[in-house]
């Protein structure tokens, strides 16, 4: 068994008027980050064999099951914490070969993540393997890949054009640069093999307008789906392969790319000159073909005043119905309809935010993950793709989520979690039940130690409410005061949970929270408003990031809250996050040093846009035009390949800081990404954060910017 070192953290016994309390269950950050996250849970379409991504401590590596036992298999044995990311993982319909990408993607300059600075560089390459084990082998460098059915073959796209390699050890790797497998005018992406694998339907894009294209392998030949003038995407083939069903947009007007007159409005154009659409108004139809002439005809329009419906990106063709996901309304929901007798059915109504989705093989029955029925959690539904009620299929305080349908219809893997249980690979039957998890948690794991989140609703200044997640320190004794540590997630679309969440970081994130209430803080997550969860108009609530910063007031009344709360010394609360969350704690030192007596910013934007007027509403939304009344200190950590943030962001940050003597400690992480790949890393990250916010929330060091050396 692979074990990493484990730093015993030493914790600090102070008085009950005000201390962290006594220790009652101890276990340090590698503890209880120590279980594996499980990720990208794929199924055979033929065969009852389920795969998945496990990151092991920062050693990524690729997993299998069958029933009715559903052991773990480990089929790949990278057992280092190299750096080197796994993704894209796809199972050929028979179950005998996964096809996976290691490395990270390029940034804009084509730079492959290369955190280790290894002097050779990064690659990013699809490699693979057969799930009867065996070693795994190189199949070509690229970025992303379509395996065929059958498992022999990949499609990539490179510098527009459609190439395939072998998936065969025999025949070894095929690099970039060779003859593509599809020569065609155009930019052209999205390949998608016909079930049979004999065919291959494309998107040619030609700038003003584009085609559906259908590869035909034995002829060889290409035949345009319907042409036209208009911009055509999303290819979808039916089951039989015989017809394939596609998303139409209008092709671009004249004044989409001309120059006019600032003086003058849209209205003043004739119609159609400056914005286009169809007859009666509306922006997008679906399309059904016949593959083999190209024969087209219209299938359903979405209305010309329902904005959601028009919006739709992307659609696949389940049994008999063309099936998307939509939001006309508040939520994000899925919608079916019939390609025989056209008409929109909604799949899953009801006040929730549908996530994960999987079909059965026959495409007959829908399985979602949403929170329908506990907003801050996530349960597991079926619903026929026909139309009909949905049935709840999971029951309890879990959260289910990614679900892969079995191809015999007996069960459904997910990933499973709950306030106690990091994330692990589980089964429930397809008619619902119990989750079965499959995936052990490693002994050291301090399960029983954790404590359970409750929800708090809050309303900010300007009457929004919003939801928290409040995790109080098991020692906790009555007349106590403790400090205090506001968590801030990133996206901005995302929802932190009252569990362990199914991204990465946010997993870490909930276990960090367990970890510091474990040390005696009282704990706030907070789910401030543009994030997802709670509906459009939470998400797109007026005033956002650089248009205003309306959010930050709910990071504030977060912060108010806890400093009103009597369990609380109220100049003692921190703040802390990554991304967005390293945006809002910096507005917080940055606003109100007064609430946010110290904070650790990982990744965050410091100054929207690019305009220094202090009259733009983005200078005025951004933490730095509040740098004068910056008093808190603050730890910085940032990698410098940021593809997100980038690393200016932390640079000229530090220049204002050191301008105000503003006291602030440093890590910075060459040639790492935004969130960074290396698992040690994450635990000098997490053990610096904890360090820090000790020495200034705890023990009250204070000391000048001058003094603090980079770290």
């Amino acid at each position: 068994m692979i074990r990493t070192s484990i730093t015993v953290l030493s914790l600090f016994l102070l008085s009950a008027s005000g201390g962290l309390g006594q220790d009652q269950t101890s276990f340090s950050i590698e503890d209880i980050l120590s279980p594996g996250f499980p990720s990208s849970l794929v199924s055979a379409r033929h065969a009852n064999r389920i795969a998945w991504i496990e990151n092991e401590r920062g050693m990524r590596n690729v997993y299998t099951a069958t029933p009715p036992e559903y052991d773990p298999v480990r089929l790949t044995s990278y057992l280092e914490d190299d750096g080197v990311d796994l993704t894209g993982l796809q199972i050929s319909d028979d179950g005998k070969i996964v096809t996976f990408i290691r490395g990270h993607a390029p940034n804009r300059e084509g730079w492959v993540a290369n955190p280790t600075s290894n002097p050779r560089g990064g690659e990013r390459v699809v490699w693979a393997m057969g799930t009867d084990g065996g070693s795994p082998w190189r199949v070509v460098a690229m970025r992303d890949y379509e395996l065929s059915p059958d498992g022999r073959w990949v499609l990539y796209v490179n510098s527009g054009q459609i190439y395939r390699a072998p998936v065969n050890s025999g025949l070894g790797a095929v690099e970039e640069g060779g003859t593509p497998f599809i020569t065609n005018y155009g930019q052209n992406r999205d390949p998608i093999w016909s079930p049979d694998g004999g065919h291959v339907a494309f998107v040619s894009d030609r700038g003003d307008h584009s085609y559906i294209g259908v590869y035909d392998q034995r002829s060889p030949s290409i035949i345009y789906l319907s042409p036209g003038v208009d911009r055509d995407s999303s290819p979808t083939w039916s089951p039989d392969g015989s017809r394939v069903a596609f998303i139409r947009r209008p092709g671009l007007p004249f004044g989409s790319s001309a120059e006019r007159p600032e003086e003058l409005e849209v209205s003043d154009f004739p119609d159609g000159l400056i914005s286009s659409a169809f007859v009666g108004g509306h922006t997008l139809e679906i399309w059904v073909a016949d593959a083999s002439t190209g024969a087209g005809r219209l299938l359903w329009s979405a209305p010309a005043d329902e904005d959601g419906l028009n919006q739709i990106s992307q659609i696949q063709w389940q049994g008999e119905h063309i099936v998307f996901e939509a939001e006309p309304g508040n939520w994000r929901h899925w919608y079916s309809i019939s390609v025989e007798e056209p008409s929109l059915v909604e799949l899953t109504p009801g006040d929730g935010f549908v996530m994960q989705t999987a079909f059965s093989t026959d495409g007959r029955t829908l399985f979602y993950s949403s929170n329908h029925s506990d907003i801050d959690r996530r349960d597991l539904w079926r619903v026929p793709v026909a139309g009909g009620r949905s049935e709840m299929m999971t029951q309890g305080n879990g959260i289910e989520t990614y679900p892969a349908a079995l191809s015999s219809g007996d069960d459904v893997a997910i990933l499973f979690a709950d306030a106690r249980q990091a994330q692990s690979v589980a089964v429930v039957p397809a008619i619902g039940g119990q989750a079965r998890v499959i995936t052990p948690l490693p002994d050291r794991f301090p399960r029983g130690a954790h404590v359970i989140p409750e929800n708090v609703t809050l309303t900010a200044e300007d009457g929004l409410e919003f939801n928290n997640q409040l995790f109080l320190p098991p020692d906790l004794q009555e007349g106590e005061q403790r400090p205090a540590l506001i968590f801030i997630h990133g996206g901005s679309r995302r929802q932190m949970l009252l569990g362990y969440h199914h991204r990465g970081f946010y997993h870490m994130a909930y276990a960090m929270n367990q970890y510091f209430a474990s040390r005696g803080y009282v704990v706030l997550s907070v789910n401030y408003r543009s994030g997802i969860g709670y509906g459009k108009e939470f998400r797109n609530s007026p005033g956002r990031g650089g248009q205003g910063n309306t959010e930050y007031r709910d990071v504030l009344a977060a912060g108010k809250y806890l400093q009103s709360r009597d369990d609380v010394d109220a100049s003692r609360v921190g703040i802390w996050g990554l991304s967005y969350g390293g945006i809002l704690t910096a507005q917080g030192l940055a606003r109100n040093s007064e609430v946010f007596a110290a904070g650790v910013d990982i990744a965050g934007v410091h100054l929207w846009g690019d305009s220094l007027d202090p009259e733009s509403v983005s200078w005025q939304a951004s933490s730095i035009s509040e740098i004068e009344n910056w008093t808190s200190p603050v730890l910085l950590i940032h990698g410098d390949d940021d593809r997100n943030v980038d690393f200016s962001q932390t640079v000229g940050l530090v220049q204002l800081l050191r301008a105000h003597d503003v006291e602030y400690e440093l890590i910075v992480w060459p040639d790492d990404v935004h969130s960074t790949l290396l698992f040690r890393r994450w635990v000098e990250a997490f053990e610096a954060s904890d360090d820090f916010l000790d020495r200034k929330l705890v023990q009250g060091e204070r000391v000048t910017a001058q003094g603090l050396p980079g770290r």
